[in-house]
């Protein structure tokens, strides 16, 4: 007996993806109209009979997400998908987790990937670069699908952004280093093209603004190594510093690393503050000041909006962000 042919057959004969295939059979609009006529062409010379029963059968019981994220080594972003996936477990989804190491090429290829195998949504910290090839990998795929942390402006309102209001933070961390008495404040790390920098950075420039005080920017890698390279330099080229606001918890970390062997004494000559609060925060050495983003808050929203969107139709606001607050520890307070 001759094998009935497949969706995957159908995918190879017409030059296309199983994704590409899947939308046509399902009748969505998102797909050219020459792509459907070739799709259709090639159903019809292999006989392929799409069967409408099973595949909803698939459809109710895959129940996968998928978390596509720019950097797991950051502990950050760990402890997101951990708090995320353990979330939707309760929630009977299982979740596929995958790292794109900023690589714009990689995370393209990775969503068509996922995407193929039937995801119910997906949850995306992107990468930057070639955003029109994600934008276009993101249309056809035609998921429910949110951005976390970062926003790619090409998507503009289409994909639904959620984050935590930074801006707050940034704010909350500066006006604390003004009330412990520093003068001199920088803003250490991220890379100066990034949203992401400049949005972190913008409460931190308008509050110096407001005391008419010269801001200092330090940019580079938000790395360890890059925060514990800055030690140095802060003693011998900026020793006027007393105060620093870190791009994230990991330049901060590696800053309070880098002081411990070079100086200057983190807590007393110099006060030091990180934004993400990590799990690290509280066992560094002094221990560290942090913007808190509450991780588990954070991922159980997006969670909560992106399964109210697959299960009841309900897409979330263009943009949400969650609440931020400051934890001070010894690096700034000295205490």
């Amino acid at each position: 007996m001759a094998r009935r042919p497949t969706i995957l057959d159908v995918a190879k004969a017409a030059g296309v993806s199983k994704s590409t295939v899947s939308l046509v059979v399902r009748g969505s609009e998102t797909v050219k109209d020459s792509t459907r006529e070739i799709v259709r062409e090639a159903m019809r010379d292999l006989g392929y009979v799409y069967n409408r029963s099973a595949a909803t059968l698939r459809s109710a019981s895959s129940g996968l997400i998928g978390l596509v994220i720019n950097d797991l080594r950051n502990p950050f972003f760990t402890e997101f998908a951990a708090s995320l996936q353990m979330y939707l477990a309760e929630q009977g989804y299982a979740t596929v987790i995958a790292n794109t190491d900023e690589d714009p090429e990689l995370q393209n290829r990775t969503i068509a990937s996922l995407c193929e195998h039937g995801l119910s949504g997906l949850i995306l910290s992107p990468a930057y670069g070639q955003e029109d090839a994600i934008a276009a990998e993101l249309h056809k795929a035609a998921v429910p699908t949110i951005q976390v942390f970062r926003r790619l402006e090409v998507l503009g309102s289409r994909v639904p952004f959620i984050a935590p209001d930074y801006e707050t933070g940034s704010a909350l961390a500066t006006r604390h280093l003004m009330d412990q008495g520093c003068k001199r404040i920088a803003f250490l790390g991220g890379l100066p093209e990034r949203p992401v920098t400049r949005e972190r950075m913008s409460a931190y420039l308008s509050a110096l603004k407001d005391e008419n005080i010269e801001p200092l920017v330090l940019t580079g890698e938000t790395s360890r190594s890059f925060g514990r390279s800055m030690a140095p330099k802060l003693r011998q080229t900026y020793s006027d510093v007393d105060g620093v606001l870190c791009f994230n918890d990991l330049v901060a970390l590696g800053l309070l690393a880098g002081c411990s062997e070079h100086g200057p004494r983190v807590g007393k000559d110099l006060r030091v503050i990180g934004i993400d609060d990590i799990e690290d925060c509280q066992d560094s050495h002094p221990p560290l000041s942090s913007v808190s983003c509450d991780i588990p808050n954070l991922a159980h929203t997006a969670a909560h909006h992106l399964l109210e969107w697959i299960q009841e139709g309900r897409r979330p606001d263009a943009v949400l962000r969650t609440p931020v607050s400051l934890v001070c520890r010894t690096s700034s307070t000295g205490r």
